[in-house]
């Protein structure tokens, strides 16, 4: 387990306290740690690249599925290991054991302290206790943005917590309650010292993005003084203003949606959306309590694309629900050859502790889960490749991500992406570069124009041609 470490310039101070960090989940976990680290470091915490350099270390949790339930105890129990004073906090903190406590604590009696999710407040109440905070904590300057374990190049804006849908597959909502949306001023702010720190991609994330501000029925707030309402299409529209990229994230497909494609088609942000379509029958999506049928999603992503020819849509299914037929699973198939998505991800079924699907009849086996999550993915290899093959030969601009340097072969190129990818869950764009001189006059964050040369079932392969104008603005 690698620690999360960030640089300091108070190495030569002796006795300042250390907290070591391990950041693991989904981005709004990241935002999450981003939060508590940067109140480590404003007041005067160092934050340590290792365990035996720290006086103790944060675990920042993800409870969702099996295997990440597994990964976190792991991770927790090479802290307790590795230095001994560890504090608990994230999903896995809200879950609870068999014998009425913590999941955590009934595994790991030897914690500090445990907290849920969102809890930054508690955890800097639990560091404060075992580890009393420094008395200059003003000669360390907190960047404007915050604490970021992104690349500064981009950063994730969480707009909400917690989730009002009841899917029986999730537990989300009993480990970070219901739908609280930030007011819309807040965002703003961090938004545009985000952007003033050098941030050029802002990826909007929550549990559900087209559900933001229901809880405060649309509210008005203030962004620079002016009256604005708490509301998605109003965000996205603030944010358009900034002159960064905008990613939109976790993006339900209510009607309101298309409030924003106009927005996508003229540039103001990118034509990208991740929509967590989960399946397309009607009674496998009446079981999930999901809040759409497959032939309104379809509809609604022809009516998308018309309103935005180059839009990118991402998704994510499972296959091998409770119950699910095989022919409500070719129903599925139908759907994707149907939809053509462009980016798509796939789990087989995993029965959740704690979600209600697992008292749902008809449970797969786990092999006819994964075989049909095998199937699912092997169809969507070969739409992916029609889709992005239609992009050879066409002109973009993307934003390095890395300089990488293959010494057998003597080449240089840029892991870039362009609107169409998300870091670190879509394909890459590479761009062969013309040398070492112009490898090392990049940088991440760097924008290209590049020419689309060839393209497989995942990436894409770019050359460049010049640099690309600054981001619209």
């Amino acid at each position: 387990m690698t620690l999360v470490a960030k640089p300091s310039r108070r190495r030569g101070r002796a006795a300042v306290p250390k907290v070591g960090f391990v950041s693991l989940g989904c981005p709004k976990a990241l935002v999450d740690s981003e939060r508590i680290l940067t109140q480590l470091r404003a007041e005067g915490y160092e934050v340590a690249g290792d365990y035996g350099g720290a006086d103790l270390v944060v675990v920042n949790t993800c409870g969702f599925i099996d295997e990440a339930v597994q990964e976190s105890l792991d991770a927790i129990g090479e802290a307790l290991a590795e230095n001994g004073k560890v504090i608990v906090t994230g999903c896995l903190g809200a879950r609870r054991g068999s014998g009425g406590g913590t999941l955590v604590g009934e595994v790991h009696p030897k914690v500090l302290a445990v907290t849920g999710p969102h809890a930054a407040g508690e955890v800097m109440a639990h560091v404060h206790a075992h580890l009393p905070r420094p008395h200059d904590p003003f000669t360390d300057l907190v960047p404007a943005g915050g604490v970021k374990l992104t690349p500064r190049h981009y950063a994730y804006l969480k707009i909400s917590e917690g989730c009002n849908h009841r899917c029986t597959f999730c537990i989300i909502p009993s480990l970070r309650g219901d739908l609280v949306s930030r007011p819309i001023g807040e965002v703003m702010r961090e938004a545009e010292a985000l952007v003033k720190a050098g941030v050029k991609e802002l990826l909007v994330v929550s549990q559900d993005t087209s559900a933001y501000g229901a809880d405060l029925r649309y509210r008005t707030g203030f962004v620079g003084g002016r009256p604005v309402r708490t509301r998605m299409t109003e965000l996205v529209r603030e944010l358009a203003r900034l002159g960064a990229w905008v990613r939109l994230h976790y993006v339900y497909p209510y009607r309101h949606v298309d409030e924003v494609l106009p927005l996508m088609a003229e540039g103001s942000v990118l034509p990208y959306l991740d929509v967590p379509f989960q399946h397309s029958h009607p009674r496998i999506l009446k079981l999930m309590k999901r809040p759409a049928s497959g032939e309104t999603n379809i509809e609604r992503i022809r009516a998308w694309r018309s309103i935005c020819p180059q839009l990118t849509i991402r998704s994510t299914f499972i296959a091998g629900f409770p119950g699910e037929t095989e022919a409500e699973f070719e129903h599925l198939l139908d759907f994707l050859r149907e939809a053509e998505l462009d980016r798509v991800g796939c789990f087989a079924y995993s029965p959740v502790e704690g979600a209600a699907a697992n008292a749902l009849p008809g449970a797969l086996s786990g092999e006819v889960r994964e075989a049909r999550r095998a199937r699912f993915m092997a169809l969507q290899a070969a739409i992916s490749a029609r889709r992005l093959q239609r992009r050879v030969g066409t002109t973009t601009t993307v934003i390095v991500d890395a300089i990488e340097h293959d010494r057998q072969a003597r080449a240089w190129r840029a892991a870039a992406r362009s609107a169409g990818e998300a870091p670190e869950i879509d394909g890459v764009v590479y761009v062969a570069l013309d040398g070492e001189a112009q490898a090392r006059a990049l940088a991440p964050g760097s924008e290209l124009t590049v020419r689309i040369v060839r393209a497989d079932e995942h990436d894409l392969f770019a050359l460049a041609q010049e640099p690309a104008a600054p981001p619209r603005r």
